[in-house]
């Protein structure tokens, strides 16, 4: 049996201090630039915003691919529009170095014509491409929260890393965006998020669930996320739930419980999946809740060797990669509890995902079979 190596989503103060970090407050610096561009790393800005008409509006600004962490960095900016009917207009801005900009102290963010600033309290984000144009404005209504130190740590050394910061867990959001002559006003919920790490998260993470809804006047960010299989497929809770914009706790009081039900496999993916994903949870205060989404269909199904470049496809069938990923679209619920009665229910429509690399049912056989060992 080969050694499981060490991994840590940390809490204590030794790893806020060599991090720079308040626990109680995200400080404006950590939303600029976090790595420098050097094999391995990458770093990506994001912004979606949905309408009640049912439009939606997803920007990236990307250092560099996530699928080509050890090249050079490559400024890239996105832009995904779907419109009620269901179709899509995308585009990329490429630029080089020199019409790029990142900045360390805040989020400040320039790629060619692109552009995106902040204060995590209030983005103004700029898309300019040559088929689809948008300017977002995005104000908080939701403080800019991290889970724990914001960063889960691989390595007896300590030496890779995974990290990410909700800037604005929640926000209104205004946009303006011009295509195929015609121009849109919208106005209505955004957010924003930021990643970054030092290696290819294909070598740190076997599989993750990940979902984000608003339910009444409730706002949850959920994931449960699975390492791979040299860090002994330990489980990471990130987890954060608030009511009407006050955050009334997340994951650091260690008391969120993840029971995933009604489990099948997915024909197109060969991955496990489960209909019912159930969180349960505990706040600061003692108030008990639980968190259901209940899947109804599939918006997205992918396997990534079909998407990949065809070099980077053909190679990752020969080495056995299936990598696969799956979005869902279904009702998200959130109960309150008393004496284990449900005193309050709210339910909505969300979508969630299951982002899975590594290999199907791995983690299951080898908790099995690893179970008293670990």
């Amino acid at each position: 049996m080969a050694r499981v190596q060490k991994s840590i989503h940390p809490d204590d103060e030794l790893h806020y201090q060599k991090m720079g970090l308040n626990r109680e407050k995200v400080e404006l610096w950590e939303d600029g630039a976090r790595v420098d561009g050097a094999k391995g790393t990458y770093e990506w800005w994001y912004y979606d915003s949905h309408y009640p008409d049912g439009t939606i509006l997803v920007i990236f600004f990307f250092s560099k691919s996530p699928i080509a962490v050890n090249g050079p960095i490559n400024p890239t900016a996105t832009i995904e529009l779907t419109l009620p009917d269901g179709r899509l207009i995308s585009e990329e801005v490429h630029a080089s170095i020199e019409e790029s900009h990142y900045a360390k102290e805040r989020c400040d963010v320039k790629i060619g014509d692109c552009r995106c600033t902040g204060d995590l309290s209030r983005y103004e984000v700029k898309f300019v491409g040559k088929t689809i144009s948008a300017n977002l404005t995005l104000e908080g209504t939701i403080r800019a929260w991290r889970s724990q130190t914001g960063s889960i740590f691989f390595g007896d050394k300590e030496e890779y890393y995974f990290a990410w910061l909700p800037a604005i867990p929640e926000g209104k959001a205004t946009a303006e965006v011009t295509f195929e002559g015609k121009t849109l006003n919208l106005e209505g919920s955004g957010y924003h998020d930021h990643n970054w790490g030092n290696v290819s998260m294909l070598s740190l993470m076997h599989h993750w669930y990940w979902g984000r809804a608003k339910v009444g006047n409730y706002k949850v960010i959920s994931s449960w996320i699975t390492g791979a299989k040299k860090y002994g497929f330990k489980d990471f809770d990130v987890f954060m739930l608030a009511r009407d914009g006050e955050i009334l706790g997340d994951n650091s009081n260690h008391t969120l419980k993840f029971k995933p039900k009604n489990r099948y496999i997915d024909q197109k993916t060969g991955k496990p999946v489960y209909n019912t994903i159930v969180y349960e949870y505990l706040t600061p205060k003692g108030e008990e809740y639980r968190i259901t989404y209940e899947r109804h269909g599939d918006i997205n199904k992918t396997c990534f060797v079909d998407v990949l470049p065809r070099p980077l496809g053909f190679l990752a069938k020969l080495i056995g990669f299936d990598g696969g990923y799956l979005r869902f679209e279904g009702t998200a619920t959130v109960e309150k509890l008393q004496n284990g009665e449900v005193v309050e229910s709210v339910s909505d429509p969300a979508v969630w995902e299951l982002m899975y690399f590594g290999k199907s049912c791995a983690d299951e056989i080898y908790r099995e079979k690893h179970k008293n060992q670990e």
